[in-house]
């Protein structure tokens, strides 16, 4: 994922689609119980539930959603083979069955995965889910008309590279087979023991053929989650979700589905979000947000208002924003230069940028510092909290450097408190204290994009960001430090285009382990190895703040979203 909003790609995918923090683990409302938070009674069943959003929708469709875990909104009308843990806090981080009668079970050396389907399920129309569904939908997402999906399948499975999907290849994919109704069988081109979470992307929502009506599918999708789709207006700024009476909560221990109707409101400015939040008024008392943060100004008067803090959800999603070198441009191809920049950091500073510290945590490591992640911490150029300018200086000496240099930092124009001016103001003051003379060169948002991410126009010295797909170091090592993701004439997320074998080979081996208690605690370590290049700065972890109506209850925040799990919420 590359953006911080849970609906974003490789945000995100805060629920993620664009979908799209990390740190201590996520919680509810601050001083409740995030259980029976918005009041004393049980959740009951009944009411509606209110969504306002900055972000529409778009493309409610499952081929082409790009989420975490299945998102948020989306998770309500697509079920998929397995979904994240709707629980708070760490434990909400584990991948647990959803169709499939569990998370999946792989051959000796995980390149073969089978699941058998539940018995009972049904799409909102009473017929039933088959295997050959799960495999059409998968089909259906390689097809270039329904792109945006999470690009995994087509490296993974066997003999995928090259299909255009079903309309243009009606033979489907071999690699996938339906023995029966109720059983689906995977083959992989190479071991991957994260496959079962995988599975969890929308992607592997089933699709029954004869209702695919291709790019006008959105408009909508054929349920078979407790929602379904009544309105679709404005591809997804205004969706009205209402029961699925065919759903049943016997085959789906993660979806609670309290209230009778979801109306989602996007286009929103954020300031107008959480002004409605805050006053509660009307519907909006029973009314969440599912992409818009706290802000620093609003989140000073939230704190003072005992009221209203008691209404904020305080999350953490696995995400660090990084400092990024190429090492292919002067001078940052001498490790001595990258590590004084290191030393030379002041975190502090670069947290109050991000709004404080109650928004942002500081990094010093590139995983996230959450255990699903296999967070080991490590500091290996310690900084202190205002950076250490004599250490600095000394590296630059031997580096060949004894009076200083002067470099240009790349950064965003946008207002994101990530890699916007804030940030890269506040990396210049510190760097000048070492001796460096740091010049800034903003760009707008989409250049900037393009510029970071292509192999011939990469700068030496950036701001950049990454999120999780899923919560696991092998989505956030791999593709930011695998040499064989390297793209050369595409989108490239290796800003410091390592191609080492050993990292390779490490990766190779952690994707084979099926225990993922076991491969957490390499990915670990193999964060540590790879830190010790100093191909990037880590600065901190975003933290969510959200605000939530006085009617709201129930409110869960696990550390796979960081965010309000809009499948557990009771409004009455």
């Amino acid at each position: 994922m590359r953006q911080p909003s849970l609906t974003a790609r490789r945000v995100a995918a805060v629920s993620v689609s664009l979908v799209l923090a990390a740190g201590a683990a996520a919680c509810g409302p601050e001083d409740n119980d995030a259980k029976s938070s918005g009041g004393d009674s049980a959740p009951r069943k009944g009411g509606t539930l209110t969504v306002l959003n900055a972000n529409p929708q778009q493309d409610f469709d499952p081929a082409r959603l790009y989420t975490s875990g299945g998102g948020n909104v989306p998770s309500l009308v697509f079920r998929t083979l397995t979904t994240r843990n709707r629980e708070n806090g760490a434990a909400g981080a584990e991948v647990v069955p959803d169709l499939a009668t569990d998370t999946g079970r792989p051959n000796k050396d995980a390149t073969v995965w089978t699941y058998t389907l539940k018995k009972g399920l049904k799409y909102e129309d009473g017929t039933a889910i088959t295997s050959a569904d799960i495999k059409y939908g998968i089909e259906r997402s390689f097809a270039p008309e329904l792109s945006g999906g999470a690009p995994y399948l087509r490296d993974w499975l066997v003999g995928a590279a090259d299909y255009q999907g079903p309309y243009k290849d009606k033979k489907g994919l071999t690699a996938i087979e339906t023995p029966d109704a109720r059983t689906i069988v995977f083959h992989l081109n190479k071991p991957e023991g994260e496959f079962p979470y995988l599975a969890t992307q929308t992607q592997f929502t089933p699709v029954p053929k004869a209702a695919d009506t291709g790019t006008k599918y959105e408009e909508h999708p054929v349920s078979s989650g407790p929602y379904k789709v009544v309105t679709n207006r404005n591809d997804g700024e205004h969706l009205v979700l209402e029961r699925n009476t065919y759903w049943s909560a016997s085959t789906d221990a993660e979806r609670k589905a309290y209230p009778d109707r979801i109306d989602v409101k996007s286009g929103l400015d954020s300031s107008v979000i959480n002004q409605r939040l805050s006053a509660s008024q009307g519907a909006d008392a029973a009314a969440v947000t599912t992409d818009t943060n706290l802000g620093p100004a609003e989140l000073a008067k939230v704190t003072g208002d005992k009221e209203l803090a008691s209404r904020v959800g305080t999350g953490h999603f696995g995400y660090t924003n990084y400092i990024a070198f190429n090492p292919k441009v002067k001078p940052f191809d001498n490790a001595k230069v990258r590590q004084a920049i290191s030393y030379a950091v002041d975190r502090s500073s670069v947290v109050n940028a991000a709004g404080g510290s109650a928004l942002a945590e500081p990094a010093t490591t590139f995983l996230p510092n959450q255990k699903s992640f296999g967070y080991e911490p490590y500091d290996l150029f310690p900084a202190g909290d205002t950076g250490n300018a004599a250490k600095a200086k000394e590296l630059l000496k031997e580096a060949g450097h004894p009076n200083g240099l002067t470099v240009t930092l790349t950064h965003s124009n946008a207002k994101d408190f990530e890699t916007s001016p804030e940030i890269a103001t506040a990396i210049q003051d510190a760097l000048k204290k070492a001796g460096i003379t740091v010049k800034l060169q903003g760009l707008e948002e989409n250049d900037y994009s393009d510029t970071i991410h292509s192999v011939k126009s990469e700068p030496g010295f950036f701001l950049a960001h990454w999120g999780a797909d899923w919560p696991s170091g092998g989505p956030f090592l791999a593709p930011i430090f695998d040499g064989r993701q390297i793209v050369k004439d595409g989108a490239n997320f290796n800003t410091g285009l390592l191609d080492d074998k050993s990292v390779n080979a490490e990766i190779d081996a952690i994707n084979k382990l099926t225990d993922l208690d076991a491969a957490a605690k390499r990915w670990g370590a193999l964060d540590k190895k790879i830190g010790e290049q100093a191909l990037t700065v880590p600065l901190f972890h975003p933290v969510y703040k959200r605000l939530y109506g006085k009617d709201v209850k129930n409110v869960v925040i696990s550390d796979w979203t960081g965010v309000l799990d809009i499948s557990q919420v009771a409004v009455k």
